[in-house]
């Protein structure tokens, strides 16, 4: 796998490198551990919120959701949205909207992200949150007696959101860590090829200290060979740092004690060490760098890029693990596309030959064999044939319900229309940058306009 590149990124001038560690650094196997997920948020909605242990019934099913879907609280679907706001593709919890149903609701509404109504599915955490709320929103619509889907999404985000606080998730990686975590020998082997150019290195995680020193220990520490532990690899490392608020609010840093994780009130300059908290802005002046020389790189659109790009200038790179399986599909897919695309470019010689009789006839007032007009409606009804059957044999190489991650239909997808503005690369796993030289200028390929195809 490749870095993607969105804008010119100059390697040479970044002198420091942030990470988020989970699904960054750290490598989750994300289909085992949305599943224990899934089954602890129901769980505890039996226990904490009164949910029917009929519940327990249910199954969860990785495919039913894919990152950067969105949900609609109100009305119990999940959407597919294009890059100007448009729902492509619609579930009413599991089951697929018809495409006249989906007109009706969302034909003259731009989804907007800021609406209370609206509860985005960004990251790799979210998958168990969308599957589960798609099957109790199907199981209410049987006459199960739960609350609104309004009510429904909120339980979900709630419980979730105490399994991670209260070490439940935490406890259960712990305990099985191989059956959760990835190790991956080439991330050890990019942060000491940084630590040789100079660059210093730097953990920022929203984890707290006793669960990032497990993680990095069982994933970096193992396979350095030139430094001891993570501990000496990384110069400041920053746990429960509380992003996206690290980037907007002026919290204090508390120093952590790395033998004991006691904490302590920190005084002046941040430049090495382990802590707790804290704010960019403060991270920023005492390393003495400008905002763009920093380069950070997260797996959270919003936490991790889009929060940046909007308080500090540094440089931002996402890290998503789903790109292996859509790029995997895309070249295997490519043959039908061309195919697809050949076909297309037949329709449109049909289609102007068509047009061109018409105007003929309105226009030139030329009499127009119905034969000929005939014989074209027929070849373009044989090409569209021919376009739908192809068209089911390249949706088979990606999600069955909602198709490829970075696309939405013809257009870009909502989620690929942020990775693009807010990310000045991508890629599928950091260790990705390892056949790239610390020293490489990242450009991005030429946008070409649609004024600019000529052929």
């Amino acid at each position: 796998m490749g870095i993607y590149i969105n804008r010119t990124l100059n390697m040479k001038r970044i002198k420091a490198i942030g990470f988020d560690m989970d699904y960054t650094i750290v490598r989750y196997n994300s289909e085992a551990f949305e599943s224990f997920t899934y089954t602890s948020v129901i769980e505890k909605l039996i226990t904490e919120k009164s949910y029917p242990k009929d519940i327990k019934k249910l199954k969860f099913d990785f495919n039913l959701v894919i990152q950067g879907l969105v949900i609609d609280r109100k009305r119990g679907n999940i959407l597919k949205v294009s890059r100007f706001g448009k729902v492509k593709s619609a579930t009413h919890g599991t089951k697929l909207m018809d495409y006249q149903t989906q007109q009706k609701i969302y034909s003259n509404r731009v989804i907007d992200l800021n609406d209370v109504n609206i509860q985005s599915l960004d990251t790799s955490f979210s998958i168990s949150n969308g599957v589960l709320f798609g099957q109790l929103v199907d199981l209410k619509d049987q006459g199960v007696d739960l609350p609104s889907y309004d009510t429904l999404a909120e339980d979900i985000k709630e419980v979730l959101d105490l399994a991670h606080a209260d070490g439940t998730l935490k406890a259960e990686v712990k305990n099985n860590i191989s059956k959760y975590i990835i190790q991956d020998p080439e991330i050890a082997n990019l942060f000491e090829r940084y630590k040789k150019y100079g660059k210093k290195l730097m953990v920022i995680t929203n984890s707290d200290f006793s669960y990032s020193q497990l993680l990095l220990d069982y994933t970096i520490t193992p396979f350095l060979k030139e430094h001891k532990s993570w501990k000496d690899l990384f110069d400041i490392t920053i746990t429960l740092s509380g992003k996206p608020g690290f980037f907007t609010n002026r919290n204090r840093f508390l120093a952590v004690d790395p033998e004991t994780g006691l904490m302590s009130n920190h005084e002046g300059p941040v430049t090495s060490g382990i802590y707790q908290g804290g704010h960019a802005g403060k991270l920023q002046k005492d390393l003495g760098l400008e905002g763009d020389e920093i380069l950070y790189l997260g797996d959270h659109i919003y936490g991790d890029v889009v929060s940046i790009k909007k308080t500090f200038n540094w440089r931002t790179g996402m890290v998503l693990d789903p790109l292996t399986e859509e790029v995997d599909s895309i070249i295997k897919s490519t043959p039908i596309q061309n195919e697809i695309n050949e076909l297309m470019n037949h329709k449109e010689d049909l289609e102007t030959k068509l047009n061109e009789l018409d105007l003929k006839k309105k226009e030139e007032n030329e009499e127009v064999s119905k034969q000929e007009i005939n014989k074209l409606f027929a070849e373009i009804e044989k090409v569209n044939s021919s376009i739908s059957e192809l068209l089911v044999k390249y949706r088979s190489h990606f999600n069955p319900t909602w198709g490829e991650m970075m696309r939405a239909g013809q257009e870009e997808s909502r989620f690929a229309d942020q990775v693009e503005k807010y990310a000045c690369i991508y890629m599928q796993k950091v260790s990705d940058l390892l056949k790239y030289s610390p020293k490489t200028y990242f450009r991005p390929l030429k946008r070409v306009l649609p004024h600019e195809v000529l052929l």
